[in-house]
């Protein structure tokens, strides 16, 4: 899909990109994450916390024919040897493996080299199996694995890391 543009997000962008988080969790997490959980997501909660941390730190979406289509939220972090991070990266579901994806992850690379970061690091939940193979696929290494809470449950989460 040579027609995606990667830009900064923009507030009127916000309720296009909670869709998509949200949707994408439904589809992704669904025998994951507890159901009712994933039911209880609350858009209008969603869109108020991104109106209020979408300018902290970096957040780009892809746009494919005026539609934003999927997101990415990344960070500077100093974590041991780590000194950057992807918190999120989300696809429209129906547009998964399409290289849009692929297209925000490298432009959130490049990025980081630009800043002269050395390592990136980027988590997911140790079930989520289509992600892992991605960030695999990208050239990621597991390092650790760790506990996350979600909701009142907790879950296994894998951390990958990438050589800048």
């Amino acid at each position: 899909m040579e027609n995606i543009i990667i830009r900064n997000i923009k507030k009127d962008d916000i309720p296009e990109v909670v869709d998509i988080q949200i949707n994408s969790w439904k589809a992704s997490y669904k025998g994951i994450i507890d159901d009712k959980y994933l039911e209880s997501m609350n858009r209008e909660e969603r869109i108020r916390k991104r109106e209020q941390d979408y300018t902290q730190d970096g957040f780009i979406v892809a746009e494919l024919n005026g539609k934003i289509v999927g997101f990415c939220r990344y960070l500077d972090k100093q974590l041991k040897n780590i000194d950057c991070e992807i918190k999120a990266l989300y696809v429209k579901t129906e547009l998964k493996n399409k290289g849009i994806g692929t297209k925000m992850f490298n432009y959130v690379k490049e990025e980081f080299k630009n800043r002269n970061k050395k390592k990136m690091i980027i988590c997911c939940l140790k079930e989520n199996f289509p992600s892992r193979i991605f960030y695999e696929k990208m050239g990621g290494k597991i390092i650790e694995e760790t506990t996350i809470t979600i909701g009142d449950k907790n879950y296994k989460e894998v951390c990958f890391c990438y050589d800048i």
